[in-house]
């Protein structure tokens, strides 16, 4: 069996510009999440992956519409930490949601729907969104501002999924009841999606 290619690191362990993060970390879960010990071996991309994480938070998107966003980037990018972190916080309000996002069905909401859509586009076509798609965020009542936040929010949540993924942080006790694993069906029904989306 191959050695592993990241390690968690304790606060002692890490390097000394990633401790303050790692003490804020265990301080706000009661834990150390493994997705901050394993990125601590660069505090150049923890703060700044932690600071973006702070910027979406503050954009014109809702706390569920965030959700969407972090979700569907995490389905795409086969995030197994991210999938089940993310339906731990919205499973309690949103249950529906949390089953649609999870399975790759059709959102129970048209609006949510459409930024779905939107992100999905982001993701698979480079920034280059169809025309129907783009048609369809806005029908459903967004702007251009927020059309700009959702770019924030897919670009962090690469950011945080391809380091999740590289590192291969091992899921959480906290988070294991909402473990998800990708399947081969997920791929495919994204791209079912996404061509949908791509219809007149």
């Amino acid at each position: 069996m191959p050695e592993p290619r990241f390690v968690s690191l304790t606060e002692e362990q890490a390097p000394e510009a990633a401790r303050p993060i790692l003490k804020a970390s265990q301080r706000q879960f009661g834990f150390l999440p493994s997705p901050v010990a394993r990125a601590a071996a660069s505090p150049a991309l923890l703060k700044h992956m932690l600071a973006s994480f702070a910027a979406f938070d503050q954009s014109s998107l809702s706390a569920v519409e965030r959700e969407v966003v972090a979700m569907t980037v995490a389905f795409h990018m086969g995030c197994h930490y991210c999938m089940a972190m993310h339906s731990a916080l919205l499973t309690r309000e949103q249950p529906q949601l949390v089953a649609a996002l999870r399975d790759g069905a059709p959102l129970p909401d048209a609006r949510l729907q459409a930024l779905r859509e939107l992100v999905q586009s982001l993701v698979e076509q480079r920034g280059r969104v169809p025309e129907p798609t783009w048609r369809a965020f806005i029908a459903a009542g967004f702007n251009q501002h927020q059309a700009l936040d959702v770019v924030l929010g897919t670009s962090v949540y690469l950011l945080s999924t391809l380091t999740n993924v590289l590192t291969e942080a091992p899921l959480d006790a906290a988070f294991e009841a909402f473990r998800w694993e990708p399947r081969p069906a997920t791929d495919s029904t994204l791209s079912a999606a996404s061509t949908a989306a791509q219809r007149p």
